[in-house]
């Protein structure tokens, strides 16, 4: 009987063929073709069989991964064609950003269908999972909510409302500020929302599979370089819009990177 792909994972379950043009028994359980890393790179033949092979030229636009054989995948050719077409760009920033979108798009798909096992569309577990976090009593202010799902104020109140209405959250008064209130998870809140993760960590780890323990740190802490400036900038516009005073026509501080073009603001009439 042929196996079936797992919902939502690309690719699993899939038999003998690798995928990459490596013939059957060429890859080892993690899906990396035997003799080669997680990245790309060969691993150094004999020896005590764990060893790196030494570090090579580190301008790898043109060789690197593309000299390895039997692993290659659609970035490959899409980083060959461009740079063809245009030589006189460096194309090299899309060997790793390209990657990034395209397991991006893998990451939907296992999250979408993680949660629509449990009930659960992706922006339910967003919010679900913020308040799960907190501990017991799984509480949260709908501002503390909105900065955790980086949503609008409307957006986050229509949220709480069909939630509530589903009876995953309600709405407390907070002790704190007679005018506030608190978003607290249910019973049934909490049950989905850990069953939801569980399923979801199940489908992760799949997706990192072709990687060893030592690999997915190393990549950690790469994506940890490149996210940290964006994750204190972000935090920067937070701040600002707390202690801002009001009819403040300041404006926050500049993003890192530039915001896309804005429409132009119509005419009050």
């Amino acid at each position: 009987m042929a196996q079936r792909a797992d919902p939502g994972i690309p690719g699993a379950g899939r038999p003998a063929g690798t995928g990459d043009g490596s013939p059957p028994g060429q890859r080892a359980a993690g899906g990396v073709p035997r003799g080669f890393r997680g990245d790309g790179s060969p691993r150094e033949q004999g020896g005590s069989g764990g060893d790196r092979s030494p570090g090579g030229n580190t301008d790898d636009r043109d060789a690197g991964i593309l000299e390895v054989p039997g692993l290659r995948d659609e970035v490959d050719d899409l980083v060959a064609a461009w740079h063809a077409q245009r030589p006189d760009l460096d194309v090299e920033p899309m060997q790793v950003l390209s990657r990034i979108s395209r397991l991006a798009r893998h990451l939907d798909i296992a999250r979408r269908g993680a949660f629509a096992e449990h009930g659960l569309e992706s922006w339910e577990f967003d919010v679900l999972s913020a308040l799960r976090r907190q501990g017991p009593p799984f509480q949260l202010t709908p501002g503390a909510l909105l900065r955790a799902t980086l949503v609008t104020s409307g957006t986050m109140t229509n949220r709480i409302d069909r939630l509530a209405a589903a009876g995953l959250v309600r709405r407390e008064p907070d002790p704190r500020d007679k005018r506030g209130v608190l978003v607290t998870l249910t019973e049934q809140g909490v049950a989905r929302a850990d069953a939801a993760l569980a399923d979801l960590l199940r489908r992760e780890r799949m997706l990192l599979a072709g990687l060893d323990g030592g690999e997915r740190q190393q990549l950690a802490d790469l994506m940890r370089i490149l996210l940290a400036p964006f994750d204190a900038d972000l935090a920067g516009v937070f701040s600002w819009r707390r202690a801002r005073p009001r009819g403040s026509a300041s404006g926050p501080p500049a993003p890192i990177s530039p915001p896309g073009p804005r429409a132009a603001p119509r005419r009050a009439r």
